[in-house]
């Protein structure tokens, strides 16, 4: 009977396992046009990432209008998260934290501003983003960030993880 009953549970676990390897057969397959800007991925070389662009001038104003009552006047204030480094608050400020500018750019438009996320425009995002780089001495003050530009940016930080987007040293992309 215990070899019946073992075989049984043998039975039912690759049953199973079969059976989820196909996956639930929910849903349908969505195309490119159907999936909204903000959730799709922004890879490290600018795949994925929309087009416009912005300037530190208009950043400015984004940041002003829209992340200064949260993030402070200049960056450095907080009172949450200060994006610019060095600050007494936060010593890995997002704007000189993740491994590539791409991922600051990314996490701007899904979750900022707190109170409004996803509401600032593709410009708006490239704006305020080239004024956090600005600010955190990454990117001239007259330079002009878009997809390809924003890509080019190396982070200071970006030795300090490891790479999902790296295979055995060859850039999947």
């Amino acid at each position: 009977m215990p070899i019946a009953k073992a075989f049984l549970v043998c039975l039912l676990i690759y049953s199973a396992s079969a059976a989820l390897a196909e996956g639930p057969g929910l849903g349908q397959e969505l195309s490119l046009n159907e999936i909204p800007s903000y959730a799709r991925h922004a890879l490290p070389d600018g795949t994925g990432l929309p087009p416009g662009s912005g300037n530190v001038a208009a950043g400015a104003q984004v940041y002003a209008d829209y992340c200064a009552v949260c993030h402070g006047a200049t960056g450095v204030e907080g009172p949450i998260m200060p994006p610019v480094a060095p600050n007494e608050l936060w010593p890995k400020a997002a704007g000189r934290y993740w491994p590539h500018a791409t991922t600051l750019f990314a996490y701007v438009k899904r979750a900022m501003p707190f109170n409004a996320p996803k509401s600032l425009s593709d410009d708006e995002v490239y704006s305020v983003v080239s004024f956090l780089l600005h600010r955190n001495g990454l990117l001239a003050e007259d330079m002009v960030l878009d997809a390809r530009s924003l890509a080019a940016i190396e982070m200071p930080n970006r030795d300090n993880f490891i790479d999902v987007w790296e295979r055995q040293g060859e850039k999947p992309w």
